[in-house]
């Protein structure tokens, strides 16, 4: 249903370099630079970074990526915390959410709740 999102992020650079890492090990990479503007994507660029537009205080946002398996969901939170990024909670199976909900969850450079879950046994 999407066809891409945009987040800002205070430092493109830095937040290049996070997502850089940790959506290789989702199949993700970078695709695109259109000027400050950096898109990711595994065919296209679904994901776009882009520069804040003012001094205020970035809002959380939570940004889910699907995983081809629960290895990729290891690889992506292990990528996150080598990159420098605070775990909030490791790779593990979520039945609170359905009983192969296998998730883990990061926060980016911008304080953002970034996720990789796989939903398959």
């Amino acid at each position: 249903m999407l066809d891409h999102i945009a987040i800002q992020v205070r430092d493109i650079a830095a937040s290049a370099r996070f997502y850089d890492a940790v959506l290789a090990p989702l199949g993700g990479k970078r695709t695109k630079v259109f000027g400050e503007n950096v898109g990711y994507g595994t065919t296209g660029h679904s994901l776009w970074l882009v520069p804040c537009a003012d001094d205020g205080p970035a809002r959380e946002f939570h940004l889910a990526f699907a995983a081809a398996d629960r290895e990729a969901v290891d690889a992506f939170h292990a990528a996150a915390v080598a990159a420098g990024a605070e775990s909030l909670h490791a790779p593990r199976l979520r039945p609170e959410y359905h009983a192969s909900y296998y998730g883990a969850f990061v926060r980016d450079p911008d304080g953002n709740n970034i996720e990789a879950v796989c939903h398959t046994p």
